[in-house]
């Protein structure tokens, strides 16, 4: 029976063969070749036969792909559905759609969004000023040999890239939002850094220096700000747009807008019936254009000139101005709600008052007076001399155009400027302090070595002593010119987001928008550049990270470094308190007995911070992780969030630490 069923089996393969498969399509070739292989591989027990059919087969199919493209680049087509470039790139990734178009011809290969300079013979490849200094200054790629690109007419290559980094694509509109005025714009340098801008002379230095400096708000400003902050914290901006929805985005963004506008009216009748009247009584909002550009203004210079101010209500107002900018929403709008930021230069170059910078009582006038170890008589003189030297800048220089308080005005939006660096950048000089008075990169002292290792208490890094070191000198140093143009770079930051598109990405942590930053990213790769020949070497990575997953965009980049003082400041001022506290006789008994005295304890609070906050570690994953340049904060920032289990943590609270937020310190 077996044998019977076998051979009825047998010859009915024979004759009866089982019908041909169906061509092969060109998206799922896979499928022909698993059909042959199951209806022929158990009927041919033979070895050579299946060979031979595997042959048959291959060949078959190769003949069926040469017809697909013979007929795809047919110009009349066919029923074979062409694959055109367009249907390939839907199929692609994002990121690698970026990474194939990111590098234009005449633009770096490093960075892919800063012109080349030079050309490397070694490496034939075209670099910008700043990515051949970094990735030449070591290594056999020191001894390689570099000549400078020819530009024609001695300009550089108009040729801009087809996508931006990370593929988002570069912005073409103009500069009507631009946060800077055509005249700054047009004096505004390629890679400047105004601390190394070579001026002769104090005047020329303070002429430079104003182009970003926001001028201080006045009394009417400031109403006008308060509505405006009000209107913000009630408002849904982000929460309604920033989402994956199936509506409209840009019905959503004109709703919203036309919302906020409505509650800030709504506010300002409120405040002054009788100017509320004025302003939209039988108005629309296209009609008060001017007003809501002032009033969108003052929340951007508000916030330059105090980054501890409107935490949460500054990002919606970046986001709408950032919809606001673009060309359907603002021809749908009826009106643009951008106007470049009111500055010292802008004012004063408008009311013909820029010599006033030039005269060196500016140097008095806009000093910050610190009582640091002075008497109040000492205070007093100080004092007494700004405002003789204001008094006198007022009146000399006082014009049809300009009124001694307006003079006014701008000397003490300078001295806004000093304050600011006092507070944010001279943290990182205390720090280095620190660093240099208790330890030296060549002499390790028993129990207070700065050495880490990968996988130990959490680090990512491996460094001894003196690596380590100099990891955190460089790093306090980085952050230091960091802190010192953080004006110029807020500046930057937000001419780039009112002038590039975006696209909402999940990065881990939300949707973001991810956005290109080509202003900010040219400035910081010239800072880094610059630490690094101070330096001499550099420890660690030279990563910058803007606009991808770690740093979206500007706002982000801004809102990370400004995080620096709130992080350095309340350690500084435990330190500084430690010997006050100590008179106590109950708590220097306990410095003494946990850590040996008020020298061991200081050594042991700055040990810790620089090992545990400097290691690399804090990142989500280990890719996102390390020593570049962003990863550096990360790791302080870890630290941060793990005060509360260090041994000294009870010596913070006796200092009055209460977080590293900076609005509750006592």
């Amino acid at each position: 029976m077996l044998i019977l069923d076998w051979v009825t089996f047998f010859s009915s393969s024979l004759f009866c063969p089982s019908p041909p498969p169906p061509p092969p399509s060109p998206f799922s070739p896979a499928p022909s070749l698993f059909y042959e292989h199951t209806h022929s591989s158990d009927m041919w027990g033979n070895d050579a036969d299946r060979k031979h059919r595997l042959e048959e087969i291959l060949q078959r199919e190769d003949h069926s792909e040469s017809e697909s493209e013979n007929d795809n680049s047919n110009s009349n087509g066919g029923d074979k559905h062409p694959k055109s470039e367009s249907d390939n790139d839907a199929h692609m990734d994002d990121e690698d759609l970026a990474a194939a178009q990111a590098t234009a011809e005449g633009f770096c290969v490093e960075c892919k969004d800063q012109e080349s300079f030079y050309s490397c013979e070694q490496c034939a490849e075209d670099f910008c000023e700043v990515c051949y200094a970094m990735l030449h200054r070591t290594g056999n790629r020191a001894r390689h040999l570099k000549k400078e690109i020819f530009k024609p007419n001695g300009k550089p290559q108009t040729l801009a890239p087809a996508t931006a980094t990370n593929g988002i694509s570069a912005s073409t509109s103009t500069s009507k939002g631009s946060s800077l005025s055509d005249e700054t714009l047009k004096d505004l340098p390629e890679s400047k850094v105004i601390v190394s801008s070579g001026s002769s002379t104090f005047g020329d230095w303070v002429i430079d220096r104003s182009k970003y400096i926001p001028m201080r708000l006045d009394l009417t400003e400031r109403k006008l700000l308060r509505l405006l902050e009000a209107a913000l914290n009630v408002s849904e901006y982000t929460d309604k747009v920033d989402i994956l929805s199936y509506t409209s985005k840009s019905k959503r963004i004109i709703h919203q807008i036309k919302d906020l506008c409505a509650i800030i009216s709504g506010l300002v009748v409120a405040n002054d019936y009788r100017r509320g009247q004025e302003l939209f009584a039988e108005k629309s909002f296209e009609d008060n254009e001017e007003f809501f550009q002032i009033i969108f203004e003052i929340g951007r210079r508000h916030k330059i000139m105090n980054p501890e101010k409107m935490r949460s209500a500054y990002g919606k107002l970046m986001y709408l101005l950032m919809d606001s900018t673009m060309d359907e929403i603002e021809s749908t709008l009826g009106f643009s709600c951008v106007i470049p930021i009111k500055t010292v230069y802008s004012f004063l170059k408008s009311r013909d008052g820029l010599e006033i910078l030039r005269n060196d009582l500016v140097a008095d006038a806009t000093k910050e007076i610190v009582a640091d170890g002075k008497s109040r008589q000492q205070i007093q003189q100080e004092i007494r001399s700004k405002e003789r030297a204001i008094e006198a800048l007022s009146r000399k220089y006082a014009n049809e155009n300009l009124t001694p308080d307006e003079i006014k005005v701008c000397l003490y939006s300078i001295g806004d400027n000093h304050s600011f660096l006092r507070t944010n950048r001279d943290p990182c000089d205390k720090m280095l302090k620190y660093l240099t008075t208790y330890f030296q990169p060549t002499t390790v002292e028993e129990g207070f070595s700065l050495a880490i290792q990968s996988g130990r208490q959490g680090a990512r890094l491996t460094h001894n002593h003196e690596t380590q070191y100099w990891y955190i000198n460089q790093t306090l140093n980085l952050w230091r010119e960091i802190a010192h143009e953080m004006f110029y770079l807020w500046m930057l930051s937000d001419d780039d987001m009112l002038n590039n598109d975006y696209r909402l990405r999940d990065t881990g942590q939300g949707l973001q928008r991810l956005q290109h930053c080509p202003a900010v990213s040219k400035a910081m790769h010239t800072i880094l550049h610059k630490a690094q020949q101070k330096a001499g070497y550099w420890v660690g990575s030279s990563v910058i990270h803007l606009g991808d997953s770690n740093v979206p965009n500007a706002f982000m980049f801004i809102d990370k470094y400004n995080q620096v003082a709130r992080i350095l400041n309340p350690i500084i001022l435990t330190l500084e308190k430690i010997d006050s506290i100590a008179k106590d006789e109950g708590i220097h008994a306990y410095i003494r007995d946990s850590f040996g005295g008020v020298t061991n304890l200081k050594k042991t609070i700055v040990c810790d911070f620089f090992r545990m906050a400097f290691d690399g570690s804090g990142a989500d994953n280990f890719f996102s992780a390390g020593s570049c340049i962003d990863g550096r904060l990360t790791s302080a920032w870890n630290w941060c969030s793990q005060i509360e289990k260090k041994p000294f943590f009870p010596i913070f609270l006796l200092t009055g630490f209460t977080g590293f937020d900076g609005e509750t310190w006592s």
